[in-house]
């Protein structure tokens, strides 16, 4: 799973109109090159952080409340679950990542065991 963070809301503020027409360019690209070749498996973007919702455990139950942790300031933008080596993920990261300037969290997802019936 390739995880991308930033590139949401408050995070382009600072960003000009050219670079954030090249970031959106570089991940549709990137989508794009990953479906043709066959290497995703799944793929989703999610919604602005502002539209989350945070569940706690505070005084012994958990406690909704709207919005990311207030402490975060970059949020997951999105995902790829993709069929490829490490070193191949770690490629797809580092191409988006020369562009963006957001890191990229690159993790196995865990192998499931077979159910019994």
């Amino acid at each position: 799973m390739i995880m991308m963070f930033g590139g949401l809301g408050d995070s382009l503020a600072s960003r000009s109109p050219e670079w954030i027409m090249e970031m959106q360019a570089t991940m549709m690209r990137m989508d794009r090159d990953l479906r043709e070749s066959g290497e995703v498996v799944e793929s989703r973007h999610l919604t602005d952080p502002t539209q989350a919702a945070t569940v706690r455990f505070s005084d012994g139950a958990p406690t909704p409340t709207d919005g990311p942790f207030a402490e975060i300031k970059e949020s997951l933008a999105g995902y790829w679950i993709v069929e490829a080596s490490h070193e191949r993920a770690v490629e797809i990261a580092s191409r988006v990542v020369a562009v963006t300037e957001y890191p990229m969290e690159i993790r196995r997802v865990m192998d499931e065991p077979p159910q019994q019936m």
